[in-house]
């Protein structure tokens, strides 16, 4: 194979590069399921991504394809084999508390902040222009090389189901979405909503009446803000007291106001990614647990009991009776990023559930069914991604192996993660990237960014990687 110094092909490039990374990570890519349109299914701002990379891939070389506007290629080189590499390039919601404007892309400290830097339009910009960089090289392929790009990747994979419905799958790729060095095995992942049954005639009046109650917006987020409404038939200070207690004690950031007679309590958690619920600070739970001890009507107190025995301060679903852990992946984790109430509807939590390669999720959903039923609650909507594993002898990781090793002069060892990435759609696919070992991990977080040196190297290990996995 032709000896080529891939740091310095990206150096040449590394003007255009940010230029094109900033330009992606100015759009508004969030999930909008409310204004839709034919020709943007998921809302304009996902769809507004989606083709900001297929417009530049067209202009720069490489063959696009539209795939249903719910997903679309890139693709160059010729062969019978192909090789794949699944980025997306939708985002979760920004949340509060940012230095600067999440969609600035402002560049300060040698790094870019911006809801996506890392999660995942960075990588996304790093994969494709390691791809350019073979491309502009000339250099010979047996394989055709593929960028797949999503766009509902935070939220039900709708794009890459249908994606693969409708395309080729690659015989072999990786995913730039998660850790270097490698990693070939992921959890399984269960998102579920567990819902409470009300009865018909509500028994047990207390003295003060939930009204509402909302904490989170997704699955695999942990929510950062609380609130509920209540209506106190008697001392309504003494409970703003107790609320003020309770979360100074926690060292929670909160507030209270009264509204049309009713008052209104809030708590500020700290957002991280769902994978692991131990990086934030749970605002919902915090507030469960805090009405958990006031003499509420009975359907209401049972709802906020139930969170509070079940999740609060246990996020690994030893009170749920489903605790389990293998060597492979590390400990079950359970993430309630959804949380409501109402006295018309009752409760419900909004979970993911990311659970060891090993682990039977068929058998974990037993033991809630039968948890659940005795108290009162039961599944509504359940999703399950079975787990993903890729055999350490495998020519895809022994050949990125290499490649990391060669450009990093550090050992390539194998991780495993909570977090689901593409890499799991293909039989024989990896997480690579781009989160160098060491680095915090701040996707899903407020004030995202990237390493403006660790995206360039990310390229260049990138572009050494097509070249060794696709190359002649």
């Amino acid at each position: 194979m032709t000896k080529i110094n891939w740091m310095d092909e990206v150096e040449k490039r590394k003007d255009d590069l940010l230029k094109d990374t900033q330009n992606l990570l100015h759009i508004k890519s969030l999930l909008d399921e409310v204004n839709t349109f034919p020709d943007a299914p998921l809302g304009k701002g996902v769809k507004e991504a989606l083709d900001f990379m297929l417009t530049l891939g067209e202009k720069d070389g490489f063959k696009p394809k539209n795939v249903g506007n719910l997903a679309g290629h890139l693709e160059f080189g010729e062969g019978e084999e192909l090789l794949g590499i699944l980025c997306h390039v939708d985002v979760v919601p920004a949340g509060d508390g940012w230095t600067s404007d999440p969609f600035a892309a402002e560049i300060r400290e040698g790094k870019i902040f911006a809801r996506g830097a890392i999660d995942d339009k960075g990588p996304t910009m790093a994969a494709y222009y390691a791809m350019k960089i073979v491309l502009e090289l000339g250099l010979p392929l047996k394989k055709r090389v593929r960028m797949i790009i999503g766009t509902d990747e935070e939220s039900d994979w709708r794009c890459v189901e249908h994606y693969f419905e409708h395309e080729e799958m690659p015989a072999l790729g990786f995913a730039p979405d998660a850790d270097f060095p490698i990693i070939n095995a992921e959890k399984g992942i269960a998102d579920m909503d567990i819902v409470q049954k009300v009865p018909v005639e509500e028994g047990g009046k207390g003295k003060i009446e939930v009204l509402r109650f909302t904490s989170g917006q997704r699955y695999n987020m942990v929510p950062d803000h609380a609130a509920v409404t209540l209506n106190i038939l008697e001392n309504q200070m003494d409970v703003v007291q107790r609320f003020t207690d309770f979360m100074k004690e926690h060292r929670l950031e909160h507030h209270s106001h009264v509204e049309n007679a009713e008052l209104i309590l809030e708590v500020k958690g700290v957002s991280a990614h769902g994978l692991e619920p131990k990086n934030g600070i749970n605002a919902g739970l915090f507030l469960a647990e805090f009405l958990s001890k006031l003499d509420l009507n009975r359907t209401a107190l049972d709802y906020f009991k139930f969170v509070s025995r079940y999740f609060f301060n246990d996020s690994r679903g030893v009170s749920l009776g489903v605790a389990y852990s293998d060597d492979i992946s590390g400990e079950l984790t359970i993430n309630p990023g959804k949380l409501s109430y109402t006295p018309q509807s009752g409760g419900s939590i909004g979970l993911t559930c990311r659970y060891p390669v090993t682990n039977n999720m068929d058998e974990t959903r037993e033991k809630l069914d039968e948890l659940l039923q005795e108290k009162g609650f039961v599944i509504g909507k359940f999703k399950d991604t079975k787990p993903h594993y890729v055999d350490e002898n495998e020519f895809l990781i022994q050949t990125l192996k290499k490649v990391y090793e060669e450009q990093t002069g550090e050992e390539a060892y194998l991780i495993s993660i909570g977090g689901g990435t593409y890499a799991r759609s293909l039989k024989s696919g990896v997480a690579f990237g781009p989160l160098f070992p060491g680095r915090p991990d701040i996707a899903h977080q407020k004030d995202e960014y990237i390493d403006i040196d660790d995206l360039l190297k990310a390229t260049a290990i990138y572009a050494q990687a097509i070249y060794e996995l696709a190359g002649e």
